[in-house]
């Protein structure tokens, strides 16, 4: 249900009839129950155009709203905002379309478009840690919300794995024998012993940057072992993604191996575009307005980032065919994706109606406000850390109910992993956040545990019920009326999640939504004998769409739900 869409239409209906030749913009949702369900505000604006009082165009719009479908009634307020209830009938009737609809009544984009998402990125020379945490859910929540909606997505996880490191790697990879699997169980030290062996061994060096040389240039032996040291690497990389329940999978990589044939033609078309500068024996792209140059090829005749993400541009765009391209990616790399852009779109790499964004995201801090670490000071490896969430979860869950040892392990993924989840999507993505075990873990707050726990609740009721609730929503009071609006709101709040790439307005919304349910649940009594049975039926209605609205906002977000909690 597009509900503002709905409003806009009687409000632009108004206009038509009242002679006003304008789009009624300024319709938004009110923010207290005694404004109504929407405000009209853009009467100020009118008030300019067509040389009146604001309050006079106010009634001239009122004047000429009809008020026996959509709309219940309509009041003036303050210098000339329109106060607007919406009609309990309609209102249920809506509600009871969505109820029956296995989407919740939210339809398909008219328009779909393709749309790239670029997210994750581990280097495969390291373990994943938490420093990949941001990127993989803000961007699997992103790719999950524009499919929903009907767009067309193609994920992408662009790792490093080609450069000078790898020459040294698979070099001290060859030294380990066997199939490597054993050595590159901890990348990370496996890392640290391969820089080792380069920086005290002048022979072992020299082979690592013979080893170079010949995976550019195509040597069987040596791209053997850099296949298998990537194969073993995305392993680790799979691991984490099962257990933290994202949507990547091994076809989804696009290593900047694979743009390495087409950088020379990056530099060539540059420089027919008339792009292409020398500096200090290094290609560059001089931007007007910026100081600092788009380096493209070093003048050691080597490539940089910026060079592969040109050739990422080219064929996200013209091969791929997408029409919007999202690099979920730290903040600050910002200043990186706007030169990038800027010379894709100056160079005719992407076209202009082709939409460039740096989904960017803040830091994830300790409860002093520092960078995340170990006790030590070292990187929390994410594996690790979920594994924690899990054994926390256990903690928080464990005298809940009389659960089985297996459903234990089971509760504990869902709530720990969705806790960890949660937590990262609920805040403005740009802002830096502290992580804070307690807080997420928590049964009350904006947590996903407390959104569980609704779900879960609402379960209850019915397995109390004990059968199938047949009949229609009615709406019986202002409660009612208010939990039922929000309701059909979903649709409205997921295309701006989607438009402004997010997650938090979904994360708000859900919680405002449990927020306003449990004040339902504890005024409207349900499973009451003295209950008529009518207003029993509706009220186990609107608790059963609650719940299915809920679940349907986890699973975007990749959280799941719990029948019993």
């Amino acid at each position: 249900m597009k509900l503002k869409e709905e409003v806009n239409k009687v409000i632009k209906a108004a206009f038509d009839k009242a002679g006003i030749e304008a789009e009624p913009i300024g319709v938004t949702e009110a923010t207290k129950p005694e404004f109504g369900d929407f405000q009209f505000n853009g009467a100020m604006a009118l008030a300019k155009v067509l040389k009146k009082n604001p309050r006079e165009i106010a009634t001239l719009i009122t004047d000429n709203l009809d008020t026996s479908g959509i709309l219940a009634k309509t009041q003036i307020a303050g210098p000339g905002f329109i106060n607007l209830w919406l009609n309990d009938d309609w209102v249920a009737k809506q509600c009871n379309e969505a109820k029956n609809d296995e989407r919740l009544g939210i339809e398909k984009k008219e328009d779909p478009i393709k749309v790239v998402v670029d997210y994750s990125g581990p280097n495969m020379a390291k373990q994943m840690h938490v420093g990949h945490l941001r990127s993989t859910i803000i961007g699997d929540t992103l790719a999950n919300l524009l499919a929903f909606l009907g767009d067309e997505v193609i994920r992408q996880n662009h790792i490093g794995d080609w450069g000078t490191q790898f020459g040294m790697l698979i070099a001290y990879l060859e030294e380990q024998g066997s199939d490597g699997s054993g050595s590159l169980r901890d990348l990370e030290q496996f890392y640290k012993d391969a820089k080792k062996r380069f920086d005290e061994d002048s022979t072992f060096a020299d082979k690592a940057r013979e080893y170079v040389v010949k995976i550019q240039s195509g040597d069987a032996h040596c791209l053997g072992l850099w296949k298998k040291f990537i194969d073993i690497s995305l392993g680790h990389c799979e691991e984490v993604y099962k257990k933290l329940d994202v949507n990547l999978a091994r076809e989804d990589v696009r290593a900047e191996s694979f743009y390495n044939d087409s950088l020379a033609k990056v530099l060539s078309d540059l420089d027919k575009a008339g792009m292409l500068s020398e500096s200090d024996g290094a290609q560059c792209v001089f931007l007007e307005g910026e100081e600092i140059p788009v380096i493209v090829q070093k003048s050691d005749g080597g490539y940089l980032y910026a060079t592969t993400d040109l050739a990422a541009l080219w064929y996200r765009a013209n091969v791929l065919g997408a029409k919007r391209i999202s690099y979920v990616v730290d903040a600050r790399q910002g200043g990186h994706f706007k030169q990038v852009f800027r010379v894709a779109k100056e160079a005719g790499f992407v076209p202009e109606d082709v939409k460039l964004e740096h989904v960017a995201f803040g830091t994830m801090m300790d409860k002093n406000g520092k960078p995340f670490k170990t006790r030590d000071g070292g990187t929390v490896k994410l594996i690790d850390l979920l594994d924690e969430a899990v054994e926390r979860a256990k903690e928080a869950i464990k005298n809940k109910a009389d659960y089985s040892d297996e459903e234990v392990e089971k509760i504990a993924k869902i709530v720990g992993i969705g806790a960890v989840k949660y937590a990262d999507l609920s805040i403005n993505r740009e802002s830096n956040y502290i992580f804070d075990w307690d807080k997420m873990l928590s049964f009350e707050g904006n947590t996903s545990l407390y959104m569980q726990y609704a779900y879960a609740r609402i379960q209850s009721i019915f397995r109390k019920y004990g059968q199938e609730a047949e009949g229609e929503i009615v709406l019986t009071d202002d409660l009612e009326h208010r939990l039922a609006v929000m309701l059909l709101q979903f649709e409205d709040i997921l295309k701006k999640a989607a438009e402004d790439a997010a997650p938090n307005q979904i994360t708000n919304y859900l919680y405002e939504l449990v927020t306003l349910f449990m004040r339902f649940y504890e005024r409207n009594p349900i499973l009451k004998e003295e209950i008529d049975e009518k207003v029993r039926t509706s009220r186990l209605l609107l608790a059963d769409l609650t719940a299915k609205t809920i679940k349907q906002g986890l699973s975007i977000l990749g959280i799941g739900v719990l029948e019993r909690l």
